[in-house]
């Protein structure tokens, strides 16, 4: 399926599997959501093995119309469910009314190559969602948010991040995990290298609830991360409540182990540069931190770390100083 080189107005559609063979979608043309979309989802690919979309075009989700408003969902602009052995490259995302690009139940896809856009103070606008997915590459990407540059859900596995750069945003991040009692919250095998982040709220960032279900994080690799202004360059935090009204006394019951931040440098926009708040009741473990260097960009103050219920190494240069 070709669209070619135009604008079109498009009211949400799915294209539905299985399909016999491979099936490509080549965007070139400029497609404009509807201001009144009230979907879940604008566009959406489900159960569908070996698709390519691709394309020079731009997905334009016109966000603005919804952004503030309450009372119905916001779509999604780009869905792909039970998607299998595929690959997203080389489009324009822009202005979505919630997530710009969605993986739910997918296996073996990669994306490579995408432009997300939006305002920094579009609200819940996150760049790439991944949820219950295996074996996900997210390659050479420039994303530009007012959420989560990319944010992963429970039940991911052996999820790869290469060469993205992020900023504006949220940052790179796991969670919030646990915040409905009772379900599964888990993570395994994440490896985030050689990706940079400029003026974003947070870098590298894991965030559970508290109290929360039962869960493991376990098996993450940061390594070669360049940070230039932010203001939470690595942040763990397991009593995460953005509305302030949370039990201060609770504690998260999902575990955070084998974690590696390796050779993240740059600069800080706080003091606490690294921030690791672990659970009591489940404390933090097999953590390593090897050639930290990052500086405060402040006039005043030292650059810190600061750690709770954490278990861990040092290797090489700390700067600021670790916590363990």
């Amino acid at each position: 399926m070709l669209i070619p080189k135009g604008i079109y107005k498009l009211n949400p559609v799915d294209f539905n599997g299985p399909c016999k063979g491979s099936t490509a979608v080549r965007i070139d043309g400029n497609l404009k959501a509807s201001t009144d979309i009230s979907a879940e989802a604008w566009i959406s690919f489900n159960y569908v093995d070996w698709l390519l979309v691709d394309g020079s075009g731009t997905v334009d989700g016109q966000g603005a119309s919804v952004w503030g408003k309450s009372g119905q969902p916001h779509s999604i602009s780009l869905v792909f469910n039970f998607v299998k052995n595929s690959k997203i490259s080389n489009l324009n995302l822009i202005n979505s009314k919630s997530v710009h690009l969605k993986l739910f139940k997918s296996e073996k896809v990669m994306i490579s190559g995408v432009k997300i856009r939006a305002p920094e103070n579009s609200p819940n606008t996150d760049g790439i969602c991944i949820a219950d997915s295996l074996d996900i590459q997210v390659q050479n990407s420039n994303i530009a948010c007012g959420d989560d540059c990319i944010s992963m859900l429970s039940g991911n596995e052996n999820v790869e991040i290469s060469g993205v750069a992020c900023g504006p945003g949220h940052g790179i991040s796991i969670g919030s995990l646990g915040q409905s009692l009772g379900d599964s919250n888990g993570l395994t095998g994440l490896h985030v290298r050689n990706c940079s982040f400029t003026g974003t709220q947070n870098g590298l960032r894991i965030k559970t609830w508290a109290p929360s279900s039962s869960g493991l994080v376990s098996n993450l690799i940061y390594e070669d991360i360049h940070m230039e202004s932010a203001d939470n360059p690595i942040i763990i935090d397991q009593h995460y409540c953005p509305s302030r009204q949370c039990d201060n006394q609770a504690q998260s019951s999902i575990q955070i182990k084998n974690v590696t931040f390796r050779n993240v440098q740059g600069d800080s926009s706080t003091p606490v540069a690294v921030n690791i708040q672990c659970s009591s009741k489940v404390p933090c473990s097999e953590f390593k931190l090897q050639d930290i260097n990052l500086s405060y960009s402040g006039r005043e103050g030292v650059v810190k770390s600061e750690c709770l219920n954490v278990d861990g190494q040092a290797y090489g240069q700390q700067h600021p100083p670790g916590c363990f």
